[in-house]
């Protein structure tokens, strides 16, 4: 029996064999000033194909095949309706519609011809996309029979909050096709594809109190052992195409080590082999069941796996559930496309015809401005962009990869202040610059890559989304105050001189409490008291106050980045409320003592 459930997303559409029921899925159908029916999904195992093609001949001479074509090309719904119908006493919607603009007459509905060659013009010219859930649901190998109170209750979660399973679908819809042919290639259980919903909700930019990072969360040394590449430029835990690699690799490692049960080795990709290895050992000493749920794992992994095989059973039987599942065609939803050196993402988006906050979404390996100039020198796009990247960068020069400017050193600076205030970094400066060592002289020039934008412009790079999540109040009655971290100190430390707990206080920075503190790192902290009058709260008291005198050729920007102080601070301590300067003109700062490196005031 055919079990037709149309859906359509950007004409997405599924067509399913099932062998016990019939089901049609529904849409509003309009072209060209035809309005005919809003589909309810029915779902009735009495009916028959011949059932259904007696059904549409009273309302269409249009034969059953063509009156298929049309709803498949036509359903532009967000999600694959696999949901039984509600049952009410209100008329279904598939008769209010044919109320609308032409009403049925009793010998029939009919079509007006040049309404019709303009729908199929439209629409059944255009190669429709199967959905990708009968593809995920084929490949699907953990076990099903599974009964315990933990599922059960992971089950129920996922049920009562349909919204929930909406937005991560939504965020997983670019990847999804990517990520299970990946799959496919090794044999993978294909519930793998849903990993990255437990791991991180498919949000790319996930950081967790762990310190892993990405959709696949790796801690740093983990992503380095599988060849995740991480430094100012460039974090491949971030990286889709990279990160999903390495994930695999891991997974199928963990796999062979536990003598091919994936319940283990999915516990071990969330605690760890060794922790799993001796729960084992534990049990075997006690003679007991070595199975998953029997082992005794911290709670995370207890819920890890039950997350996983609910999300499993909410895919495989939405209609049991209520649940509506987004329509994410089998498709690829992105395109890789190269460049042939390091290029200023603003400019990438541009040629791309695509917003900068897209870009970012898609590529979110990359922290700074522009791509890491050792590469990988490629992108990832949607395919409409893909194509018009390509054509638009096939003319653009090697030099206009990115702006450049003539930066002359002066008495006191460094090569690590001048990178700072440049957004680079100390290396690149090195390489594009010839230098053997950090060694610089007053009076020369470096030439120096800049960003064609405004920082603000790059919302989602590293910097900026620090910025934005420092600067979110936390508490209506908060206050802010700007620490700078002193030798040897620790969040622990820190939240206690506080009063503060010590995971928001990393959560706030963006950081999780086992990442390490450098002297001089600023650190926001939101306290109940009042802000001090300086900028920092330092126990060293080596914050002190100075008076500097404006020169000739000074901005803010420059008086900033030489005091390493922020230029939002130098308005507020001086209350400026435009951005110029006057040369002779006082201005108070309050300055690091240790951190100045030579800078005169």
């Amino acid at each position: 029996m055919n079990l037709w459930q149309v859906c359509f997303t950007q004409r997405c559409y599924l067509a399913e064999l099932n062998k016990t029921s019939l089901n049609v899925s529904s849409t509003t159908l309009r072209f060209n000033g035809l309005h005919t029916t809003t589909c309810r999904y029915f779902n009735n195992k009495n009916n028959s194909v011949n059932t259904l093609n007696n059904l549409f001949l009273k309302v269409t001479n249009t034969p059953l095949v063509s009156l298929l074509f049309i709803l498949s090309a036509s359903c532009s719904l967000i999600a694959c309706n696999d949901t039984k119908p509600e049952q009410n006493n209100t008329a279904p919607t598939t008769d209010k519609a044919l109320h609308s603009n032409h009403a049925p007459s009793q010998t029939g509905y009919s079509f007006d011809s040049t309404e019709f060659d303009s729908f199929e013009e439209l629409y059944l010219n255009t190669e429709p996309t199967h959905s990708i859930w009968p593809r995920v649901r084929a490949g699907f190998q953990l076990p099903d029979d599974i009964e315990h109170k933990q599922l059960s209750d992971e089950i129920k979660w996922l049920a009562k909050h349909p919204q929930y399973i909406d937005r991560v679908m939504q965020r997983a819809d670019p990847f999804l096709h990517y990520i299970l042919n990946e799959a496919e290639k090794r044999n993978l259980p294909t519930e793998l594809v849903l990993l990255p919903i437990v791991e991180s909700a498919y949000q790319p930019f996930a950081y967790s109190h762990g310190r892993a990072a990405g959709l696949w969360q790796f801690i740093p040394s983990t992503g380095r052992h599988f060849g995740l590449k991480q430094n100012w430029w460039y974090d491949g835990r971030r990286d889709i195409y990279a990160s999903t690699q390495a994930a695999l690799n891991y997974l199928e490692n963990l796999n062979k080590r536990f003598k091919g049960d994936w319940m283990l080795a999915l516990a071990a990709y969330n605690s760890g082999s060794g922790t799993v290895n001796r729960a084992i050992k534990r049990n075997k000493k006690l003679n007991r069941p070595t199975d998953f749920w029997s082992l005794k794992l911290p709670k995370e992994t207890q819920a890890y796996v039950p997350k996983l095989l609910a999300l499993k059973e909410i895919i495989s039987h939405p209609e049991d559930y209520n649940v509506s599942l987004r329509c994410i065609p089998d498709a690829p939803g992105f395109k890789q496309v190269k460049t042939t050196a390091q290029i200023d993402l603003a400019l990438a988006a541009e040629l791309a015809e695509l917003d900068l906050e897209t870009l970012y979404n898609y590529n979110p390996a990359f922290n700074r401005w522009a791509t890491d100039p050792d590469g990988p020198h490629s992108l990832i796009l949607p395919t409409k962009s893909a194509e018009a990247f390509d054509k638009n960068y096939a003319s653009l020069s090697a030099e206009d990869h990115l702006r450049w400017t003539r930066h002359k050193i002066k008495s006191g600076e460094t090569l690590s202040h001048i990178a700072e205030r440049y957004k680079t970094s100390t290396k690149h400066l090195k390489k594009v610059n010839n230098l053997q060592s950090n060694n610089i002289r007053e009076g020369k020039y470096l030439l120096i890559p800049v960003a064609s934008k405004n920082g603000s412009s790059y919302a989602l790079s590293s910097s900026q989304r620090l910025k934005s999540l420092q600067n979110t109040k936390r508490g209506s009655k908060s206050t802010r105050v700007n620490h700078i971290v002193q030798n040897g100190e620790s969040f622990w430390e820190i939240s206690r001189k506080y009063n503060v707990d010590m995971h928001k206080l990393a959560k706030w920075n963006g950081m999780a409490i086992r990442d390490p503190l450098k002297k001089g790192q600023k650190l926001v902290v939101w306290t109940k008291g009042k802000q001090s009058t300086a900028k920092t709260h330092n126990p060293n008291n080596t914050v002190k106050s100075i008076h500097y005198t404006v020169r000739n050729g000074d901005s803010l920007s420059r008086i900033a980045s030489k005091y390493h102080v922020d230029v939002k601070d130098l308005h507020r301590w001086n209350k400026i409320k435009g951005k110029y300067i006057q040369p002779g003109q006082r201005l108070k700062l309050y300055i690091d003592v240790t951190e100045q490196s030579g800078a005169q005031g």
